[in-house]
């Protein structure tokens, strides 16, 4: 018993003593530290790009950089519209297709004709009654031709002639 005592005791007494030492002793890096007092002078010092920010209005007048030549834009490329409307509409026929194959193996589950392929429930769409999945795909299709309709307004706007996007 007594022996818990004195350890209870001597554990108390390095506690309270560790931080009262650690207190009166510098802190690591501290030692020669004064507070820094910046002057103008040590300011144009600094003036190399990077190495101050500055907020708020300067008194300087702020050389402008001289003008860069426009990069190309491809918007205004008749090549590049009739790339990008070739992209939409073989997305729009590959939605398309997918749409009519759902509906036709929907068709043929309700007649309970012989079904070649059937409707893949692993397609993305689980949870969905058949009408929802039509919805869906009606949706994508629908997102396609307004991408279209985009793409030609853009055209339209950039004076790009309406046969490009068709591919005459």
């Amino acid at each position: 018993m007594t022996r818990f005592l004195y350890s209870a005791v001597a554990l108390a007494l390095i506690s309270a003593s560790i931080p009262a030492r650690a207190a009166n002793r510098p802190h690591a890096g501290a030692e020669g530290k004064r507070p820094a007092v910046w002057t103008n002078d040590d300011l144009e010092k600094l003036h190399v790009p990077g190495l101050i920010c500055i907020i708020g209005p300067t008194n300087e007048e702020t050389p402008r950089p001289a003008e860069v030549p426009a990069a190309y834009a491809e918007t205004i490329d008749p090549a590049w519209y009739a790339e990008q409307a070739a992209k939409l509409r073989d997305e729009l026929e590959r939605r398309s297709a997918r749409l009519d194959q759902y509906r036709q193996a929907l068709e043929d589950a309700r007649s309970l004709t012989a079904m070649s392929g059937g409707i893949n429930l692993d397609g993305g769409d689980i949870g969905t009654t058949p009408e929802d999945g039509i919805e869906i795909l009606r949706q994508r299709v629908s997102e396609t031709e307004a991408k279209i309709d985009a793409l030609e307004e853009l055209a339209r706007h950039n004076d790009i002639a309406p046969g490009v996007l068709r591919g005459e």
